[in-house]
């Protein structure tokens, strides 16, 4: 570490401290040439978590997004925020751990999660989040999905 009074290159640790839950670490140090104290701070620096495009563009991954998108499906449903809350961390959980090695994940992955977990829990949401994600282009369409999910249960 560069001493900021003189730029020695020459320096001591003469305490370490872990801040911020465990995820900093602060550092006094002693200059071994001019004798300056002086404090350093690191930090782990991750990787963001992608979603890769259809297009093949990657975007960092938003939470809020997800959110919008699993609120609207399951709006005016008996469903508190809690409860919207608590999907949409389990959505996120599961997208993370199959995203785990590559830290991205495609859209299209995403979605299918987002489907698994609405089928499981609301069939009107699923319907809805369907309807929108993929782009149902006529009324047979629709009515295919609805059928399907009939014989499903």
């Amino acid at each position: 570490m560069r001493c900021p009074y003189c730029g020695s290159l020459e320096d001591k640790v003469l305490e370490s401290r872990t801040m911020s839950k465990g995820e900093s670490i602060r550092r006094r140090r002693e200059c071994l040439s001019c004798g300056y104290r002086f404090t350093s701070y690191e930090r782990i620096e991750e990787k963001p978590f992608m979603v890769v495009k259809s297009d093949g563009r990657r975007q960092p991954f938003d939470r809020t997004k997800l959110e919008k998108g699993i609120e609207r499906a399951l709006e005016k449903r008996p469903f508190s925020s809690a409860q919207i809350d608590n999907v949409v961390t389990e959505i996120e959980d599961t997208a993370i751990m199959q995203g785990k090695v590559t830290r991205e994940i495609s859209t299209s992955d995403l979605g299918n999660l987002v489907l698994d977990k609405l089928h499981a829990i609301d069939k009107v949401a699923y319907i809805r989040f369907a309807s929108v994600y993929r782009h149902f282009e006529n009324l047979e369409e629709f009515v295919s999905a609805v059928n399907k999910l009939g014989e499903n249960e």
